[in-house]
């Protein structure tokens, strides 16, 4: 064949082409060198002698197609008893034939349309109007368009709806061919490439199928609702929205997915999503953990349905947990409000771990709860007692007891602590109470380990910071720093040749660190046996830090003293006030209480505390018992005196703390808030310089969470007494807005 342009009859080409095509389009036989030839016709056409022939193909194709699609219209429309599979045949045979055709006019399609689309060909009239040009699978395509959809198109969708309900009610339409028609909407487009090629689809399909389910769900909804419980609706729309994700993946396209899924959300779930949530807690309660994990999934793609059910979830813990709190007996009350609190914790971690897939939100839910419980007043007068029953179980897991466990179930409890700990908003409250306990510890050597002491210290700062846990830090020194004294004073006495009489150790302690108040502590005149070793150890201590002040405390101190006139030698434990009053029996069988008053030079109410418990263990003995009040009345010493241990102690050294103890600890935290607070004022507004009120107000808040949550009222006060104080001041001609005084 050769490839040079000769003269081509038109007509009789044309026929020729016309049959091969209306072969193609009806899956009747052609051959392949007839296949061949059409292939040369369509070429000798294109590159023929003469101008047009190429457009006059064009244009006799278009009116082929226009021709047989209209045909096939009259056919679907006036003689089909099942519309859809009928259209669904006749689009099959005719796309994959346009498919084949558009391979045929391949050389038309490159040579013709192309350049007619695209303008070319300048300064030259063409007949055919730009936009109408196009390759001739589109062409065929449109044709189909406007042909047969456009004409059919209410009908088609009013069928394809049909099909879809019945598939909805059980019955299975033929999937195929449904999903073949709605399919043509879209490949009826597949060469649109500027616009949206699901124009057709959406417009015509989509939209009313989105409505017919909504109505559909509406309805369906309601029906459940009148004969099923909770338990049961759930199950059914469960049920009803895993059948409509199949049917979106067997019957529609992939964009109409979340669509379709939202609307049947919305009418099934969403317009009673209250009557759901309102089950919420009944089924935590019961723990139907079926029923909770198909309202999880229900309500997860809802996002206020989903919060609403959260805010069930955390009340219903915020009550059961409160409720256990206030059921609480006096008895080993820390122990029972960490226990309570850990089991509830421990309870609703794995209730999320098993039933909502460790969703964030669930744990987020179950914290805020926690918050709560921790942080409740059952009174509103008083102060949270969390913090200070969180410390007192610390105080009884680290203190020598003979129920010590082992270092390792110590560390599992610790880790316990620090997570009702983090609840805390208290936790320079928290604080206060474990430096005050720990002190006590500390200075009474009655930690079980120190191990544990310092595990615990770790714990603190990773879960708060370095400055939280600082002066505690300095607590630990001081007592390595005070074993490192008692050495050099050894070496010192030593050096001086100096013999004390008795053995005499001490600790040293800052008192910026530790929580020990000086004020109103009871003193007492030294005895002999202690005046050379206080006055020795003053020297040493004033020779190494020049400048220093010791002050001791007395009533921290502990004895030993050793019995020696009994039939048996016995060595008590006892505080330095027991010890002074019984080191006055060393030259006196009997003394009046007046006596013993202006020896010791303590004051009468705690010498009246130190004589009764003398003489409670029966080593004095009240000379007239009858008489109450003991400044009438004189004490001899027990000569016959006897107790089964060699080694005793005569009352504990560490007294239980009072009411009055417990509240002096809450003003000294109101005090630190109120000096943390303005500190943190004047950080801020050195860096700002200029600031509003309420601004200021929330970076304060922002910066003082980790230790304590600051009232708006205290930061306040504390802004006002900084503009007393000069370092704030007004800003001249602005109410809410303050500036630094540099």
């Amino acid at each position: 064949m050769s490839l040079r342009p000769v003269k081509v009859d038109f007509e009789n080409t044309w026929q020729k082409i016309k049959g091969t095509l209306q072969a193609v389009l009806t899956w009747s036989k052609v051959s392949r060198p007839e296949w061949n030839e059409r292939f040369s016709d369509v070429y000798s056409i294109c590159v023929a002698n003469g101008d047009g022939l190429d457009e006059r193909l064009y244009k006799a194709t278009k009116t082929f197609f226009e021709e047989h699609t209209k045909d096939i219209y009259t056919k679907i429309n006036f003689y089909s008893k099942n519309l859809l599979k009928d259209y669904y045949d006749h689009w099959t045979h005719y796309k994959t034939g346009t498919i084949y055709i558009n391979l045929l006019y391949r050389y038309l399609n490159d040579h013709y349309a192309f350049q007619k689309k695209h303008d070319y060909v300048e300064h030259i009239q063409i007949s055919v109007a730009e936009n109408d040009v196009m390759e001739i699978g589109q062409l065929a395509l449109e044709t189909w368009k406007a042909e047969v959809i456009e004409p059919l198109q209410d009908m088609l969708i009013s069928a394809l709806l049909s099909e879809i309900e019945r598939d909805r009610k059980g019955e299975r339409p033929p999937e195929r061919i449904v999903h073949g028609v709605i399919s043509s909407f879209i490949d009826v487009q597949e060469y649109e490439r500027k616009g949206n090629p699901l124009k057709l689809y959406q417009t015509a399909f989509e939209e009313p199928l989105l409505t017919e389910t909504s109505d559909f769900y509406a309805s369906e909804a309601n029906q459940f609702l009148e004969t099923c419980n909770c338990s049961q609706y759930m199950q059914k729309v469960d049920t009803r929205l895993a059948e409509e994700n199949l049917r979106v993946r067997r019957f529609l396209h992939l964009t109409t997915f979340d669509k379709l899924i939202k609307v049947a959300q919305t009418r099934l779930v969403q317009d009673h999503q209250g009557l759901l949530t309102a089950e919420c807690k009944q089924m935590v309660k019961d723990r139907q953990t079926t029923d909770l994990l198909r309202m999880y999934k229900l309500l997860k793609p809802i996002p206020r349905g989903f919060q609403e059910m959260l805010q069930e979830f955390e009340e219903y813990i915020a009550e059961t947990g409160l409720s256990r709190v206030k059921s609480m007996h006096g008895e080993n009350e820390t122990g029972q409000f960490v226990n309570v609190l850990l089991q509830l914790h421990k309870e609703y971690t794995e209730l999320i771990e098993k039933t909502f897939n460790n969703d964030q939100a669930f744990f987020g839910s179950r914290d805020k709860a926690c918050t709560k419980i921790v942080n409740h007043r059952f009174d509103p007068k008083r102060p949270c007692r969390a913090p200070e029953l969180l410390a007192k179980y610390c105080d009884t897991l680290l203190k020598k007891s003979t129920k010590n466990l082992p270092d390792g179930e110590i560390d599992d409890k610790l880790n316990n602590v620090i997570t009702i700990f983090k609840y805390l908003d208290d936790k320079d409250v928290f604080q206060k109470f474990y430096s005050k306990l720990l002190a006590k510890r500390l200075i009474h050597g009655l930690s079980a380990s120190m191990d544990s002491e310092e595990g615990m210290i770790t714990k603190l700062k990773l879960a708060c910071g370095y400055e939280y846990t600082n002066k505690v830090h300095r607590m630990f020194t001081d007592v390595a720093i005070s074993k490192d004294l008692n050495s050099k004073f050894s070496k010192f006495l030593d050096t001086s040749n100096a013999q004390l009489g008795i053995n005499f150790s001490l600790l040293v302690l800052q008192s910026g660190a530790w929580p020990l108040g000086q004020t109103a502590i009871p003193k007492i005149a030294f005895p002999q046996e202690l005046c050379k070793s206080v006055q020795m150890f003053e020297t040493f201590y004033n020779n190494m830090f020049n400048g220093r002040k010791l002050s001791w405390l007395q009533h921290l101190s502990t004895a030993e003293i050793k019995l020696t006139y009994l039939k048996k030698p016995y060595i008590v434990t006892c505080t330095t006030y027991q010890m002074v009053v019984l080191l006055l029996f060393n030259e006196n069988c009997k003394l009046s209480y007046n006596d013993m008053s202006n020896q010791c030079q303590l004051e009468e109410k705690e010498l009246r505390r130190t004589l009764q418990s003398v003489v409670d263990v029966k080593l004095l003995q009240n000379e007239t018992p009858d008489v109450e009040d003991l400044s009438k009345c004189s004490f001899l010493l027990n000569k016959n005196f006897a107790n089964k241990r060699t080694k005793f102690k005569i009352t504990a050294a560490v007294q239980k703390e009072t009411p009055q103890e417990v509240e002096q600890t809450h003003t000294s935290v109101d005090e630190d808030r109120k000096m943390y607070t303005q500190a943190a004022i004047v950080r801020i507004m050195k860096a700002r310089k200029i600031l509003k009120h309420n601004i200021l107000i929330q970076e304060v808040i922002d910066q003082s969470r980790t230790k304590f949550s600051p009232t708006t009222q205290l930061v306040k006060k504390c802004i006002e007494a900084l503009i007393e104080k000069n370092y704030l001041e007004r800003v001249k001609g602005a109410r809410d807005e303050y500036s630094y005084v540099a």
